[in-house]
Order: structure tokens, then C-alpha cells, then sequence
């Protein structure tokens, strides 16, 4: 079960994944983290070809919906150590946002870290990799990033 927000993020109901993701608009909460490392590369991750929404498209490093009765800050931790094995790691928040796609809404909580340590991307993930800024702004619109990533990049670099 998701929880459903307000844009401000209080809770005012729920529903189940499904619900959220049937064209309903339920506005539910998901967490973003963008992996920086000491050379200023940022990692991203290749969404699976199995993946209802996007996929096959590069993405955020870790992406994933706050479950009803869990922070934001718990999600957050809770997907990092799920999508990318990675324990120990600074979160600065960036923003949070409505994002809105033909099948969704979603409150974002956007964050950022520097992170120089080992990245064991799980089996929920096709690929992954730390890549330069140069080669992300290169590629931008041209099909190959999340949509979702591409209204949030600029707000990170």
C-alpha cells in the first residue's frame, strides 16, 4: 500500500500500487537519489525492459515509493540499500516536486550524495554506471533518459 498526499506531502489516504499507477492520478509519494562521485560524475541506472513505466531508458541512480507508514528518509535508505547495496551515504535534499505522467502523479523528494564507495546494482536494474555531465547534457532529448530524469538533471548538476 501507497500512502496518498497532498502536494505539501500530508497524508491523506491510501491505495495499492496498482490504484496509483491505473491512470487514477493518485498523488503518492516516491524518493529520488542522484549518486555523485568525487569526479563529478553522476551514476545512473538502466531501467529493465520489464518495467511497466519506461522501460529500457536510463534513469535516476534509486527511485522507489515510500510505503504507507514509512518516512521519507526511510524510503529513501530503504531503496538505496535495495537498488545500489550502498549503506553509508549523506542525503542533501534538493527539492520535491509533482511530476505527472498519462499514468501517474507523484510527490518527488528529490536528493543528491557524493558517494565513492562500491555499487552493487540489484537484479531489479539492467546496468548502471557513473556518467560524466558532458555526456549526460549530450544525450538529453534524445530518447534515451527518463523523462522523469530529464525535468530533474538540471536542478542536480
Amino acid at each position: 500500500m501507497f500512502p496518498l498526499v497532498d502536494e505539501e506531502g500530508n497524508i491523506t489516504g491510501a491505495a495499492t500500487r496498482g490504484e496509483c499507477h491505473n491512470g487514477s492520478k493518485l498523488l503518492h509519494p516516491v524518493v529520488h537519489l542522484h549518486v555523485f562521485n568525487s569526479r563529478g560524475e553522476l551514476y545512473l541506472q538502466k531501467r529493465p525492459e520489464w518495467k511497466d513505466i519506461q522501460p529500457g531508458k536510463w534513469d535516476t541512480a534509486v527511485g522507489g515509493h515510500v510505503d504507507l507508514g514509512e518516512s521519507v528518509e526511510q524510503a529513501l535508505r530503504r531503496e538505496v540499500r535495495e537498488e545500489l547495496g550502498i549503506t553509508d551515504f549523506t542525503p542533501q535534499q534538493v527539492t520535491h516536486y509533482v511530476f505527472e505522467s498519462a499514468r501517474e502523479r507523484e510527490l518527488v523528494f528529490t536528493y543528491k550524495t557524493v558517494y565513492d564507495g562500491p555499487v552493487t546494482p540489484s537484479d531489479e536494474l539492467d546496468d548502471g554506471r557513473f556518467w560524466p555531465l558532458e555526456e549526460i547534457r549530450a544525450n538529453l532529448g534524445k530518447g534515451i533518459f527518463t523523462p522523469n530524469f530529464e525535468g530533474e538533471v538540471e536542478k542536480v548538476i
